[in-house]
C-alpha cells in the first residue's frame, strides 16, 4: 500500500519539521520542499501509467491527439500550480502563493482556447439558420 508510505513519510517530515523549527527554520522548510519532491518522484511512474491509459482510450475511439495533449498540459498546470503554491504558502508567503494560483489559471484559460473555440463553433454549427 504506496498510500501507506506517503502518509508515513508525511508524518515523519512534519514530526521533524516542528521538532527542528524553533532552531532553524530554513532547514526545516528544506526538509519541506526535499519531501513533497520526494513524494512527487514517488507518484511520476503512476503518472506516466495514467498517461498511458488515457492515450490509448483516445487513440480507440479516435479522439484528435492534440486535444487530448492540450488537456494533460492543462492537467499538469494545474498540479504544478498547487504544488508550488503549496511550498510558498508552507513558507508563510501567502501572497506570492496567491500569485502562482492565479498565473496557474490564466494559463489554462489560455491553454483551453483552442478547445473552447471549437466547442463554440460546434454547437454555432448546430444550430439552425
Amino acid at each position: 500500500m504506496e498510500i501507506i508510505q506517503i502518509v508515513g513519510i508525511g508524518f515523519i517530515v512534519t514530526i521533524l519539521t516542528l521538532i527542528i523549527k524553533e532552531q532553524t527554520p530554513l532547514f526545516a522548510f528544506i526538509i519541506t520542499i526535499f519531501a513533497g519532491i520526494a513524494i512527487f518522484l514517488f507518484l511520476i511512474g503512476k503518472l506516466s501509467s495514467i498517461i498511458q491509459v488515457v492515450e490509448q482510450l483516445a487513440n480507440a475511439s479516435n479522439v484528435n491527439m492534440v486535444f487530448l495533449q492540450t488537456v494533460l498540459k492543462i492537467i499538469g498546470i494545474a498540479y504544478i500550480a498547487e504544488f508550488g503554491a503549496q511550498i510558498v504558502r508552507d513558507a508563510g508567503q501567502e501572497s506570492v502563493a496567491s500569485k502562482i494560483e492565479l498565473a496557474g489559471k490564466v494559463l489554462i484559460l489560455f491553454m483551453a482556447l483552442p478547445i473552447i473555440t471549437v466547442i463554440i463553433e460546434t454547437v454555432i454549427g448546430l444550430l439552425p439558420t
